[in-house]
């Protein structure tokens, strides 16, 4: 590969700002994940926005570029997955990576395994796994359960808005969640074991949404990594503006964009409810900044600039 090529590609990379959805394999953490990215991309402002365990597959956005500060919105959105589970079984971590703790006979028939699923919808306090990249004054709760200490994690609201068990084959179920930023599915997993009162672990986990990406938006990480090599990457990007697709959404004339990336306000055309965050875009589609609705006034107020 000759050094114009390189250079020509990292001088591109610097202006480049979007999303990639990746479909990430099993056995790897998110973290070596975006750091495949970084080094394909040669962009070192790059991150996920939900981590997904090493055991775990399915969507992982990656945002890079400016638009790694949209995280703490889109990493905030509902996710999907498909688990499978098997009762009769508990272990310390609550998946099949930890050591036994418990193994008991399984005599739940579909229909009581399907109601007890259904309790778990609407809000509720959860604790997380002790093994989990939490951390406890600066340290991972998951490297401080490894040495064998008393690791006590809080409570955290969650939510599930939908779960149905789409197959049942004793000891084993697969079942699809729909739930809130933050759930842990070993933890419900492990929840339902008790309440069935024969343990419960998780198998297998996939993401298949997160917001309003799904694996169809999704590219493997293995085509991603030949896109690479190709130089050709940049057909996977997704511009930022579509990663808040279903926000509300003003459009901005040319005069208005150099106003917003001023940092200065605009008007706004109707109203909308007060503290209304929205995209403010070009003519052209491009993410130019996140603004706040001021009902008094009626103008949007420039939050987070992103066009340069």
């Amino acid at each position: 590969m000759s050094e114009d090529f390189m250079r020509d590609n990292v001088n591109l990379a610097s202006n480049v700002s979007g999303v990639l959805v990746i479909d990430k394999p099993t056995g790897m953490t998110s973290h070596d994940v975006v750091q495949i990215v970084r080094n394909g991309t040669h962009i070192r402002r790059a991150g996920h926005t939900g981590t997904l365990d090493p055991r775990a597959s399915g969507v992982l956005v990656v945002l890079v570029g400016p638009a790694v500060r949209l995280s703490e919105f889109i990493s905030a959105s509902e996710k999907r997955y498909q688990a499978v589970l098997r009762l009769g079984l508990t272990t310390d971590t609550y998946d099949m990576d930890g050591n036994v703790l418990m193994s008991s006979p399984v005599n739940i028939s579909y229909e009581e395994l399907e109601e007890t699923l259904k309790t778990f919808i609407g809000e509720f306090d959860q604790i997380p796994p002790a093994y989990s990249a939490i951390k406890i004054n600066g340290e991972k709760a998951y490297e401080r359960a490894r040495r064998g200490e008393e690791v006590e994690m809080e409570p955290r609201k969650v939510r599930v808005d939908s779960i149905e068990l789409l197959d049942w084959e004793s000891p084993e179920a697969i079942i699809d969640i729909q739930c809130s930023s933050g759930t842990y599915v070993r933890s419900l997993i492990h929840d339902l074991g008790e309440k069935l009162g024969c343990g419960a672990t998780l198998v297998g986990l996939r993401r298949t949404k997160n917001g309003r990406f799904s694996l169809r938006d999704a590219v493997s990480l293995r085509r991603l990594q030949e896109a690479f090599v190709n130089g050709d990457w940049y057909r996977f990007l997704i511009p930022a503006a579509e990663a808040l697709g279903d926000w509300y959404t003003v459009e901005l004339t040319l005069d208005q964009v150099d106003q917003v990336r001023h940092g200065h306000r605009v008007p706004a055309i109707e109203d909308v409810p007060t503290d209304t965050i929205a995209r403010a875009v070009s003519e052209e589609g491009e993410l130019v900044a996140l603004v706040e609705y001021d009902a008094e006034a009626h103008e949007w107020q420039p939050r987070k600039v992103f066009f340069q």
